[in-house]
């Protein structure tokens, strides 16, 4: 029995025909931002069309004037010859004059006006993608992202400065020049109109068959993209296995394949632009073939068949422009559809819309605990409880890496996650920020849901540190507040606190010292360094560490165990270790084993049950 073609595969380039004007209504708003632009733009558009659709006329005149012919205007034949011609040349200097200045005025409105809209959709955009859940760039490509947030959103300004706008522009050129030809001469106005009706579904075929072209030169743009960024992130990876010549063939195949998709979409481009080089050619030629016999039989005088003649070169001319701005605009369809692809795009981890709040306890973090530790008070927060209630977690369909996880984590207390590779102690921390859904049961923060609780709230009052801290290019003190408005005096605290006070001191410039992409001019454990003071001056309720010390080395790490412990005081805790070892002074640990909790105590009490976390330590002692 044969595969029916997938109805996906089959249809798209049809659904995607029929979508191209909703797709253009989807640039409709951007475009009333700048709805006064857009307007005085469109008005230049008709005296730009009747200047430059006036000068055959005029040149048509002159020679009907010169060989006095009867199609010579009234106001002309009472003049002597001289003085017609020069108020001729006049008219025609002033409507030449007129179009160029008001032809550059426009244009440059135009691409304002493309910028300002580019601009728009690139924010929006970057916004977007920047509240997407996890999920969805667990699965996309961080060059395709790339090329959609570059590329694609530049075209999508050229669909309105260089193919709306100059669409409507040529259209209107062609309805005053057509109105002009229908009122001088009407045969010869129905000719180049008949000659104008095939070309017009030749063109839009050839159009039809670029943009499914050039979607598929997107889509190899992306996979180019995509290789180029993975290689340069895992340079070290490439060069320290040998992978350069391996890695290069594999983008010489991929650029190979672009190339030939920009092949047959240039191919495409050059049809429309060759046939209608060929088609002005037969206008005249019909022109002259029709005009000449009319001329013979007096029906038209030679100055009008010379204004049709100059009418059939300048009647293509903005049917060559508008097929060239269609290209354009097919060109933005498909970067429209790539865009609109993202926007809608659903954000999976949203706010409710009537959240609960954590208020009581942030007043208190913020608030109530930095004034009783300036006093030298303990406080004893009864804040910071964890709950999970049978929570389990699948990131594809019934493939659980997570399976009715029931415990509670109380207040203050310290809790350590151990377990083999795979066993989901990453994914709690993930459900736990909420950077996940739970995808059955939930999870309470001190009794509320964190679902109803705005992520800003949550992520204030929870703070991670990961395994490898990442950092941005700037310079330290920004890097450690995050953009979020603390003091100087602050920022050295929390450095103080942490034990790097130190380290930033040695730098060349403190605080100041300039970090570069990736901070790749510090150590793995310089950085991490940093992620501890990051951490530290947010004075969390909840601290979440996974690995955090594992990029240091133990001189290091025992200045930031010293800070650890410092910080740990009174706030609710969840560390991920695989060095057995630095959890044994935890409240409980929670041993998991393919995303379910098999046991939990203390380190005493697991190592005398003799079950898989004795095991665990054992192998790791035998191996010391």
């Amino acid at each position: 029995m044969g595969i029916s073609p997938s109805p996906t595969k089959s249809n798209s380039k049809y659904r995607r025909r029929e979508n191209d004007w909703r797709l253009f209504l989807r640039l409709v708003p951007y475009g009333r931002r700048h709805g006064k632009l857009l307007a005085v733009s469109m008005l230049m558009l008709v005296p730009i069309a009747v200047a430059s659709a006036i000068k055959p006329l005029l040149v048509g005149q002159a020679i009907s004037l010169i060989r006095k012919e009867p199609s010579t205007y009234q106001f002309l034949q009472n003049i002597p010859l001289w003085q017609g011609l020069n108020i001729l040349i006049g008219m025609l200097l002033i409507a030449t004059t007129l179009r160029l200045v008001l032809t550059g005025v426009q244009g440059y409105l135009v691409q304002k006006l493309g910028q300002k809209i580019t601009a728009d959709i690139r924010e929006d955009l970057f916004t977007h993608v920047t509240s997407l859940a996890v999920r969805f760039f667990d699965r996309t490509p961080v060059g395709k992202l790339i090329t959609r947030l570059t590329s694609d959103v530049e075209s999508l300004g050229d669909v309105f400065s260089t193919g709306a706008v100059g669409i409507v522009s040529d259209l209107l050129s062609m309805v005053v020049i057509v109105g002009l030809m229908f009122s001088i001469q009407w045969q010869l106005a129905s000719l180049l109109i008949f000659i104008l009706l095939p070309v017009t579904w030749l063109m839009i075929y050839f159009q039809q068959q670029y943009r499914d072209a050039n979607y598929k030169t997107r889509e190899e743009l992306s996979k180019l993209n995509s290789q180029l960024q993975e290689n340069i992130v895992g340079i070290n990876v490439v060069q320290l296995f040998r992978r350069e010549k391996f890695n290069a063939e594999l983008f010489r195949a991929t650029n190979q394949r672009y190339i030939k998709e920009v092949d047959i979409s240039i191919w495409y481009d050059s049809a429309v632009s060759a046939t209608l080089e060929w088609v002005g050619l037969i206008a005249i030629a019909g022109v002259l073939w029709l005009g000449g016999r009319l001329l013979l039989n007096q029906q038209i005088s030679f100055g009008i068949l010379s204004a049709f003649i100059l009418y059939a070169q300048q009647f293509f001319e903005p049917l060559r422009n508008f097929a060239e701005k269609f290209t354009v605009i097919q060109s933005g369809f498909t970067a429209i559809e790539r865009v609109v692809d993202i926007l809608d795009e659903p954000i999976e981890i949203k706010d409710y819309s009537q959240p609960a709040s954590l208020g009581l306890a942030s007043t208190y973090i913020q608030d109530i605990v930095p004034k009783l530790e300036s006093q030298n008070f303990t406080p004893v927060p009864a804040l910071g409880e964890i709950k999970f209630e049978n929570v389990s977690f699948a990131y594809k369909d019934d493939d659980y890496v997570i399976k009715n996880l029931d415990f509670t984590i109380h207040p203050g207390e310290k809790v350590a996650l151990v377990g083999p590779t795979g066993a989901g102690k990453s994914s709690i921390i993930r459900l736990l920020c909420r950077l996940y859904e739970p995808t059955q049961g939930r999870i309470l923060i001190d009794g509320v849901d964190i679902r109803k609780i705005p992520q800003v709230e949550l992520r204030r009052y929870m703070t991670v540190i990961l395994q490898e801290a990442f950092l941005f290019a700037g310079d330290v003190k920004s890097n450690i507040t995050l953009g979020d408005n603390y003091s100087f005096a602050e920022i050295q605290q929390a450095a103080i606190k942490t034990n790097v006070a130190t380290f930033i001191n040695q730098l060349p410039q403190g605080y100041d010292t300039q970090l570069r992409e990736r901070a790749t001019n510090l150590s793995s454990g310089q950085k991490q360094l940093l992620a501890f003071a990051r951490a530290a001056i947010r004075n969390p309720q909840i601290l979440v560490l996974d690995e955090a010390t594992a990029s240091l080395d133990v001189g290091t790490e025992a200045l930031v165990q010293e800070a650890l412990n410092q910080l740990l005081i009174q706030r609710t805790s969840i560390i991920i270790a695989h060095r057995l070892s630095t959890i044994r002074n935890v409240d409980r640990i929670f041993v998991l084993k393919r995303g379910e909790l098999i046991e939990q105590g203390s380190h005493e009490e697991l190592l005398q049950q003799q079950g898989f976390y004795a095991t665990l330590h054992n192998l790791q002692m035998l191996g010391a």
